[in-house]
């Protein structure tokens, strides 16, 4: 172990000599020298997607925390149901699934779970001979099942004291099956279905290899997944600041609350935005959701918490002069997080940074979904160096499904174009586009269309007031990643001292 961490702080100590020796002063953005950023996503904050194989090793991979599965009796030939959503006994009487008959798994280990239902109850059993209902309101041992499972979809449940679940003849489930269910016929066993399996970030992960294996890969995958020669590649090619994802748990590093593992707080200094909140800002698995609920804003206790953690960030990086800025959230749900929730946290924020910094950026990122910039900009948030932060993506929406490659390039022309022109002629804060990619959904797109649709993007959001940042750096999806863009004639960078003239 000693020697991993010795050449982990060696290899992040060239890191941040790299990022020292290319950085620049604050001032400089309203210059020349705005931002043409990456961003070093998957790195301290894990998406699945952007490398699935973190995820190989895991047993039972596909019933991570928050995998949504159904199940039916193979006997009576119908669904597990939690009536009304939750709230009463457990039922085995529905011939189709629907909400009601889908429970979303707590991972407890890797064949014990606890299921939640969509009224956010647990399934709970006292002991041998109960009936199984939806009214616990959190999940300690009694809310706790192991599965079993053979190779054909088929799954035993028992209790802690080892008793199996059966399908009663009054259709209720019941841990009263007498002795050990084979898999034949019989009514301790049923085929479970898994509806949804979307979740794949540092919960997952953590829960799903368990703490010490999960610190293994997890080191593994920190040392490597960025190197030297990144920084070097990224400094030749013109690019003069990273934006770095972090999680809220960076605030208790080396020994964060659990599941989370310690040791993603290094030296690096530049954009540091803060991804996954207390609770999950938006439900997904880039902020860490435990099961795609959104729990931020609906808690003073996890704002205070994440104020704590800006606080962390800002007190200790805050006069280092590679520091930019400070991201105070990523990505927050429209649909979940209130504006005036949203603003307040923002605003107290604001003046946590400038307790310990003057002149960092501060930057807020517009809500996701259905939500205008302006609403961001109207709402007197702060006086100095504030920064709004866009996210540009011809994807994640109906609208972009059917749109061509010309219907598509046109969009960045006419629609994104005349929006950052509108923003730009306000005079504070400044427009940041913190992520955008040459990817879309053109199945059939030529490299020429990829390379026209790039050179669009390049030219309208350079006109960004305070510069862009591309998602990202590395991916195993190919035109997500900036590297295998740039490698391959897909995105031509502007040389940056070139005005255009």
């Amino acid at each position: 172990m000693e020697l991993v961490v010795s050449k982990w702080v060696f290899a992040f100590s060239l890191f941040c000599w790299l990022i020292f020796s290319v950085g620049f002063s604050v001032e400089e953005v309203h210059g020349d020298s705005k931002v043409r950023g990456v961003n070093l996503g998957g790195w301290l904050v894990i998406e699945g997607w952007i490398k699935p194989s973190l995820f190989d090793g895991i047993p039972n991979g596909d019933m991570l925390d928050g995998t949504q599965v159904q199940f039916k009796s193979v006997t009576s030939q119908k669904y597990v149901s939690a009536e009304s959503g939750g709230g009463m006994d457990i039922s085995v009487n529905r011939d189709d699934a629907s909400s009601w008959e889908t429970f979303t798994l707590w991972r407890v280990s890797e064949s014990e779970f606890q299921f939640r239902t969509t009224q956010g109850q647990f399934l709970t059993c006292y002991g041998n001979g109960c009936s199984v209902s939806a009214t616990a309101k959190s999940a300690s041992s009694t809310e706790t099942f192991q599965i079993e499972r053979n190779n054909n979809d088929k799954v035993h449940i028992k209790i802690k004291s080892g008793t199996y679940l059966q399908a009663s003849m009054d259709n209720q489930l019941t841990a009263d099956y007498p002795g050990t269910p084979g898999w034949d016929d019989n009514a301790a066993t049923f085929e479970m279905s898994i509806v949804a399996n979307n979740l794949h970030g540092d919960y997952q992960l953590a829960k799903g290899y368990g703490r010490s294996k999960a610190k293994q890969v997890l080191e593994k995958h920190r040392n490597t997944f960025i190197n030297v020669g990144d920084f070097e590649f990224l400094y030749r090619h013109g690019i003069n600041t990273v934006r770095i994802p972090v999680g809220w748990w960076i605030a208790y590093d080396p020994d964060p609350p659990a599941p989370f593992i310690g040791g993603t707080a290094y030296s690096i200094k530049c954009i540091i935005d803060l991804h996954a909140a207390p609770g999950s800002q938006n439900g997904m698995e880039h902020s860490s959701s435990q099961d795609g609920t959104t729990g931020w804003p609906t808690s003073s206790d996890y704002i205070s918490q994440t104020l704590h953690v800006i606080d962390f960030l800002a007190s200790r990086y805050a006069k280092h002069p590679s520091l930019l800025g400070i991201e105070l959230l990523n990505e927050p749900s429209a649909a979940e997080v209130p504006l005036d929730t949203l603003v307040s946290y923002y605003k107290q924020g604001y003046e946590v940074v400038r307790k310990y910094s003057p002149s960092a950026y501060v930057i807020i990122c517009q809500r996701i979904g259905n939500a205008d910039p302006l609403e961001l900009y109207q709402a007197d948030i702060g006086s100095h160096n504030l920064v709004v932060d866009l996210h540009y993506y011809n994807l994640f929406d109906t609208f972009f499904v059917n749109l061509s490659a010309i219907d598509n390039i046109q969009f960045i022309y006419k629609s994104r174009e005349a929006q950052l022109q509108a923003l730009n002629g306000v005079n504070d804060p400044l427009i940041f586009i913190g992520e955008w990619v040459n990817e879309w959904n053109v199945t059939s797109g030529s490299e020429s269309d990829y390379q026209e649709f790039g050179r669009a993007q390049l030219e309208v959001y350079d006109a960004a007031s305070f510069g862009w940042a591309y998602w990202t750096l590395k991916n195993d999806r190919k035109h997500w990643d900036f590297e295998w863009n740039i490698r391959n004639n897909y995105l031509q960078l502007r040389d940056p001292d070139d005005n255009g003239t």
